[in-house]
């Protein structure tokens, strides 16, 4: 009973957490952050219990709700996703009493501690909840709570606008999964969360059970084209909600697709390719959109699309293995997906993190005005660095080892025969891998090098220690991950065998040993040719100034001028919004270019669609009579017409 204990313990220190603070006492934010390490601590022993020493646990109560039971699970796949939901928040708390913290925010940080400690215990039960019913209940739970952070500044016009589109694509997400679990309990006879019969998966109502929970998970996640609350509610949120946003809200959208994946035991292979087409459409076309953002947490957001779509390449790849019955398959991309998981919810947090401190110490998340901030900022450029660099998988960061086992798994599919799908996985690997690298080096090149191009940029300054370490912390978690990915092997193994049985054992497959010993050998070399750098004598020369007399720091790249090339690539896809200079005359002065690129399928398809809706739905306002006798009236029909519809 120890690690159920643990496991209550964790979900009510992290529900609680805010609740100090909100009820007036003077170090709220110390006393959050105090009970959310303490509930990190719970989780993480609950999680290395279940992943290492294998001690699955369970508790199942009664619940005054039809068809509801406070069931909660202790499985692989929940303990795996547990580890980071549990360690983050803790992370975040710390880092926003630096940041969301003084005058400003007097008013607001109870509230927000408030909300976010509800959002941290939603997320720790959504991991192991059992029960449909009890799922949905967290899940709900887990959107108002993201709406409520979302729009802590509610006086900004564009922060209310991304809270509502939020608001209604959670809402949407929410009646899909209504209804696929409707479906599933239709077949299963009751609404117990589990595997479902053999030939489920072949029957209409299987399908249809999968499609509507893959769009309610995938909307969630913000697998793309079901993305369009995510740039915008990153956006918008205070940093550190930013942050949990992006690692760990999505990631419950995704653990439910992961969990589709295990419940059916014969899936059709379309399921499979379906899910693999998405994900490398969606990878490609969200880092085209990012490469186009000037506002820093705008393009992280658009990143994050990007990742969440490679974790949907490795269940793809999973759920294609499984219903061609070859276990290799299911382990590499179940185990390679799981691993990006992690390693997103890790990395993604850091670069949030990173981004708040610019803003914290600029006052702008304008790329075209930031520059040269390494040199007043070195940690937090240290940190965001290595985390840009990291999840733009280049070793001895931990993405590498991840991606890594999705390529070997594109390999022994093309082994196998499935040439399709491993080119289609390895060609969309390899052009976001390309894709966001450019990227990263674009942000962290014109963030952080070269020269401040405006006063804000110039009067930058070190964030305290309550930002960076946080940041520090994530940072160290990730290159240990990535020195020694074998440790992580065992846990892989055990949350890879929930998606099937009778997997082979992934060092087979995959000798990470090798990854940690080629690791341990590059760091002394590293190492060696920084200190030979050092002694090297310098030479100080001036760039090419292009002939004028008196350069500037505003000749410098820009970030829309460093990938221009890259984005005419895809102006098909990005419809950009242009300002052209207007020049006259021989000498002019005051010429200025400026090109967005806006979300194309919310605001040309969803916008415009939501505006004709209004118009037409007003057509019926003559309906509100006002009259008391009418609307009992429009009762009495609509009872009479299911009747009728029922009888017949």
């Amino acid at each position: 009973m120890l690690l159920p204990c643990l496991y209550i313990c964790a979900l009510l220190l992290a529900t609680l957490s805010g609740v100090p603070g909100l009820l007036g006492a003077r170090q709220g934010g110390r006393i959050a952050t105090g009970m959310l390490a303490a509930a990190a601590l719970a989780g993480l022993a609950v999680s290395g219990g279940v992943l290492y020493a294998g001690q699955g646990w369970r508790l199942d109560l009664g619940w005054a709700l039809p068809g509801a039971r406070l069931a909660l699970g202790g499985d692989p796949l929940g303990a795996f996703v547990l580890a980071p939901v549990a360690l983050v928040p803790a992370c975040l708390s710390r880092y926003a009493e630096g940041y969301w913290d003084g005058p400003a925010h007097a008013a607001t940080a109870p509230r927000l501690r408030f909300f976010f400690g509800l959002a941290a215990g939603s997320l720790i039960a959504l991991t192991a909840a059992a029960n449909a019913i009890l799922f949905l209940f967290a899940w709900e739970t887990m959107a108002l709570t993201g709406f409520l952070m979302i729009t802590a500044s509610d006086q900004d016009a564009a922060v209310r606008e991304a809270g509502w589109v939020y608001l209604v694509a959670s809402h949407t997400g929410v009646l899909l999964l209504f209804a696929g679990f409707s479906l599933l309990a239709r077949a299963t006879g009751s609404f117990a969360l589990g595997p479902l019969p053999a030939g489920f998966a072949a029957t209409p109502a299987g399908t249809w059970a999968f499609l509507l929970l893959l769009a309610g998970f995938a909307l969630k996640a913000g697998i793309g084209p079901l993305h369009v609350w995510l740039p915008g509610a990153h956006t918008a949120a205070p940093s550190h909600v930013s942050a949990m946003l992006s690692g760990l809200l999505l990631k419950m959208g995704l653990l439910g697709i992961i969990r589709l994946v295990a419940w059916f035991p014969d899936p059709p292979l379309w399921w499979g390719g379906l899910l693999t087409c998405v994900g490398a459409v969606s990878g490609v076309m969200a880092l085209a959109f990012a490469l186009a953002q000037r506002d820093l947490k705008r393009m992280l957001a658009y990143s994050s699309i990007e990742n969440v779509s490679i974790v949907a390449l490795g269940l793809g790849l999973a759920l294609a293995g499984k219903s061609l019955g070859l276990p290799a398959l299911v382990l590499l991309g179940g185990a390679g997906a799981l691993f990006h998981l992690l390693n997103h919810a890790l990395l993604k947090p850091l670069l949030f993190m990173g981004a708040g401190t610019v803003l914290h110490a600029t006052g702008t998340r304008d790329m075209e005005r930031l520059g040269g901030l390494a040199r007043a900022m070195p940690r937090t450029a240290l940190c965001f660095t290595a985390g840009a660099f990291g999840l733009s998988a280049l070793p001895p960061l931990n993405a590498f080892a991840g991606e890594w086992l999705l390529y070997l798994g594109a390999f022994h599919s093309l082994q196998a025969g499935g040439w399709v799908g491993a080119i289609a996985i390895l060609a969309g690997l390899a052009v976001m891998g390309a894709l966001a690298l450019a990227t990263f080096t674009r942000a962290c090149g014109v963030v952080f090098l070269g020269e401040p191009r405006t006063e804000v940029a110039l009067r930058a300054h070190e964030p305290p220690s309550s930002m960076t370490g946080p940041m520090t912390l994530l940072l160290g978690v990730c290159l240990l991950l990535g020195l020694c990915p074998l440790l992580l092997a065992p846990a892989l193994q055990r949350a890879a065998e929930a998606l099937a049985p009778g997997l082979p054992p992934l060092r087979s497959l995959a000798p990470l040993g090798h990854l940690s010993f080629v690791a341990a050998a590059a760091l002394p070399v590293a190492w060696a040719a920084w200190r030979i750098a050092l002694r090297l004598p310098g030479r100080t020369a001036g760039t090419w100034d292009c002939g004028y007399a008196r350069p500037t720091a505003r000749i410098q790249y820009t970030a829309t001028s460093f990938s221009q090339m890259l984005t005419d690539a895809f102006r098909w896809l990005l419809a950009p919004v242009e300002r052209l200079p207007r020049i006259q005359g021989l000498f002019p002065r005051n010429a200025r270019y400026q090109m967005q690129a806006p979300d194309t399928l919310l605001e040309r398809g969803l916008k415009p669609g939501a505006a004709f809706l209004a118009w037409a739905l007003s057509r019926l306002r003559f309906l509100q009579a006002g009259h008391l006798p009418i609307y009992l009236l429009y009762v009495v029909l609509t009872l009479v017409a299911l009747l009728a519809w029922t009888l017949a």
